[in-house]
């Protein structure tokens, strides 16, 4: 893995930023992503006190608190089918451009998927290596016919889980996809428990056509088989979905909105291993009166280890 700094020096964070408490005390702190937005308009400048809590319903003491100067680890999830193929040649032009927002402390994968997945690039700070590898995402083949999303998003939580473990800062997958395809017994609520135990947030950016499941056809004859739908996921990971008229735009406009969100850190209380814990993140009455048409996208619960 490259280690060379790319991007532009930031400033050191302030002592309340710093992420050297994952583990205190023998005690784990559950991390949470989140965003603030007001429509489209990403809403900065929040602190601590303006965020609330609820783990299975009980507030929770935030133990942490920080903004964008925490270290990103960023996965670049590319469908490489057929139908994909203005996407990827558009992303292609702007991919180093558009990295420019991610510090010398971020670090980002490049993955390839059809029916199956490759690891094209591995974590790396060599930010013109990642751009490169994206460029060769048209010439893939050898991750078979079709489009199985899931699939994809469980291999990739579980290798961005192993080659992340015990590091600080935050976790993102960005998804270029058209939503399309069908996914074999590989459900949504299997999918978000791996997303969930590798601390992932999912965005994703779509074709202008895509669209969820409708709900007729949740009903399949065949219970094997479900249809893809990274709206959900995204949402209950606490990411976003952003349409891509033209990808380019896109991509670089959704590394930006990834790089501003803010980090919520709290003791996980007692559970089972194993067990997933139901969270919700919302402002708090001072905030939500300062900005009464805010959305706070926050995952939607967490796998006790």
């Amino acid at each position: 893995m490259t280690s060379a700094a790319a991007g532009q020096q930031q400033a050191a964070p302030p002592p309340e930023s710093r992420e050297e408490a994952v583990f205190r005390g023998g005690v784990a702190l559950v991390r949470i992503d989140a965003q603030v937005v007001d429509g489209r308009k990403l809403v900065a400048g929040l602190s601590r006190e303006d965020f609330r809590i609820l783990d299975e319903g009980t507030p929770q003491a935030i133990q942490y608190f920080g903004r964008d100067s925490e270290p990103l680890s960023l996965v670049i999830l590319l469908d490489v089918s057929g139908s994909m193929k203005r996407q990827l040649e558009e992303i292609t032009g702007v991919a180093r451009r558009a990295m420019r927002v991610l510090g010398p402390s971020d670090q980002v994968a490049v993955v390839f998927f059809g029916r199956e997945i490759r690891v094209a690039q591995e974590f790396t700070r060599d930010f013109d290596a990642a751009a490169g590898v994206i460029a060769t995402a048209l010439r893939e083949k050898g991750v078979g016919a079709g489009t199985a999303i899931n699939g994809a998003l469980i291999a990739t939580a579980k290798m961005a889980g192993a080659s992340l473990a015990n590091q600080p800062g935050r976790r993102a997958i960005v998804i270029l996809t058209d939503n399309e395809g069908l996914n074999y017994r590989e459900t949504d609520e299997a999918t978000l428990q791996e997303l969930f135990r590798a601390d992932l947030v999912l965005n994703a950016i779509v074709t202008p056509k895509a669209k969820a499941p409708e709900p007729w056809r949740k009903g399949y004859s065949n219970p094997d088989f479900t249809p893809s739908d990274v709206f959900k996921l995204a949402r209950e990971t606490g990411g976003e979905v952003l349409r891509a008229s033209k990808a380019d735009e896109s991509f670089q406009e959704m590394l930006e909105r990834i790089r501003v969100r803010y980090s919520l850190h709290y003791h996980a209380p007692a559970g089972a291993a194993g067990e997933t814990r139901k969270v919700v993140v919302e402002l708090s009455d001072e905030a939500r009166r300062r900005h009464p048409r805010a959305t706070v996208r926050a995952r939607s619960g967490y796998v006790v280890r």
